[in-house]
């Protein structure tokens, strides 16, 4: 929000800048004096209805999301593992900690390149695979009995210290 109120005179004419400014202001704190262009001039300082969007939207950055370690294992054997979101699907996962999973699609169900293989425990405790991601895993190299779309499965509590493959995509 503060972002966008300095941007706000670039975008219109001085003139209306001011006035929705002092609208705004007396809008939000209407025990202050009223503005002019004489006794303020519109900037960071000075710009409080920014402050309380910006107070919410602080407060939501400061909950911290719960996490569970997985580990992710590549056909060489290297084993990396990360802090993993819950409520995240699992190429997101890998994306976010520069794991080397393509996701060509961008998780749009539309190619195997996130492939990943799973111990049978960890396999059956995920919901049916759709038809669609079953027709996409045919592509899949090094397909198994236990893989999965990373794009289609979505970390819980549940996936506390898991290790997942990352299968060699062929090239």
């Amino acid at each position: 929000c503060l972002q966008y109120c300095l941007r706000l005179p670039k975008l219109m004419s001085s003139t209306m800048f001011s006035v929705l400014f002092r609208r705004r202001v007396a809008a939000a704190a209407p025990h202050l004096p009223k503005l002019n262009s004489e006794t303020v001039t519109p900037n960071a300082a000075n710009i409080p209805f920014c402050f309380s969007s910006f107070r919410r939207m602080s407060a939501a950055a400061a909950q911290v999301a719960e996490t569970v370690p997985i580990t992710y294992v590549y056909s060489d054997g290297e084993e990396v593992t990360v802090q993993a979101e819950v409520g995240k699907n699992l190429l997101d996962i890998a994306h976010d900690n520069d794991i080397e999973l393509e996701g060509a699609c961008g998780g749009e169900l539309a190619c195997a390149t996130c492939h990943l293989i799973f111990d049978q425990d960890t396999y059956d405790s995920f919901p049916e695979k759709s038809e669609e991601e079953e027709d996409m895993l045919d592509l899949a190299y090094e397909l198994t009995d236990t893989s999965r779309l990373g794009c289609q499965i979505k970390v819980t509590d549940a996936f506390a210290g898991i290790k997942l493959k990352v299968p060699n995509d062929g090239l």
